[in-house]
């Protein structure tokens, strides 16, 4: 119930880009279109209607994604997004993938070895990291890896393959060494997160009795590190990950544009140039709802990682 409130909300934000910002009307129809023609296109599209029935209709529109047409480009709106969603799909997930491998091993072992050189450069590299806007950091790795280097492509998606509605660069050669630079980069936020995060969580919980009677029953630093220490980190961890995904989508737009990379971020901007109405409206709507899905998933996630959960939930029913 939460999440439907929620969207009804940015429903009304995205509805209200349409009525607030410009008059669709001058959006739709050059400077030679007569005042008759306006007035019937108008009445055509239901804007003479009272609110409350076009907000009606923009939220039964919306469930269908039915954003209406792009004023530049005269297409489909829904078709728009889904020819670029492949593209940020894949980017932000190989983001998350490269963040969470990374971000947990680094957190662990410099939550083991809190004191060692290797983990003080690495902490050092993490808040590096942190702190460098994600646009400095692509424009850097362009500098070393294409223009000094020439080993990978500064910008583009390289070469597709398109398997029915989905187009994909994982299966070429070219795919996979353009998506290297912009996947790192929008990686290097979230993982420098969860290399902190993870290393506060070990070291606290290291330092529990649960963790002192595993030592003193003589089970191996690997299974007390590895099957207790992190297992019991990972709650806070799958928050930030979870809620991250969705900042990626929402936040890949500055990743896309550094490195030209045709997805729905790099659409979005194209479209506030211009004020692309039903491209931005559709946009939030989207990003609204990756958000609103995956704080549902991480909830469950938690009733599956946590036991306690399970067993309160079970005392419940009882």
């Amino acid at each position: 119930m939460q999440s439907v409130g929620v969207m009804l909300c940015v429903a009304l934000l995205s509805f209200s880009l349409f009525n607030f910002v410009g008059d669709p009307i001058n959006n739709m129809v050059g400077e030679e279109t007569s005042t008759e023609e306006r007035a019937e296109l108008r009445e055509t599209l239901g804007l003479n209607d009272p609110i409350h029935i076009q907000f009606g209709r923009f939220v039964v529109n919306a469930a269908q994604f039915n954003f209406g047409k792009s004023y530049q480009l005269r297409r489909p709106v829904s078709e728009l997004i889904a020819e670029r969603m492949p593209a940020t799909l894949e980017l932000v997930i190989a983001s998350s993938i490269l963040a969470l491998g990374f971000g947990v091993f680094l957190g662990v072992y410099t939550g083991i070895n809190r004191t060692g050189v290797l983990s003080n450069i690495i902490l050092f590299v993490s808040l590096a990291g942190v702190s460098l806007p994600t646009f400095v950091i692509g424009i850097l790795f362009i500098y070393i890896f294409a223009v000094i280097l020439g080993v990978l492509p500064s910008f583009g998606r390289g070469e597709v393959v398109q398997i029915g509605f989905w187009s994909t660069g994982l299966l070429t050669a070219s795919g996979l060494k353009a998506l290297i630079l912009p996947s790192l980069t929008l990686s290097l936020f979230q993982m420098t997160y969860i290399i902190r995060l993870v290393r506060a969580e070990i070291m606290e919980i290291l330092q529990t009795d649960y963790i002192k009677f595993a030592r003193a029953r003589g089970i191996s630093n690997r299974s007390i590190y590895f099957g207790h220490a992190l297992r019991n980190s990972l709650i806070p961890v799958v928050t930030i990950a979870g809620i991250n995904i969705g900042t990626l989508v929402a936040f890949s737009i500055i990743t896309e544009t550094v490195f030209q990379w045709p997805g729905m971020g790099f659409l979005f901007i194209q479209a506030v140039k211009f004020v692309d109405i039903p491209i931005m409206s559709a946009y939030l709507v989207f990003i609204a709802l990756v958000f609103v899905a995956i704080n549902f998933i991480v909830d469950i996630l938690y009733f599956l990682i946590d036991p306690r959960l399970r067993t309160k939930s079970e005392n419940r029913d009882g």
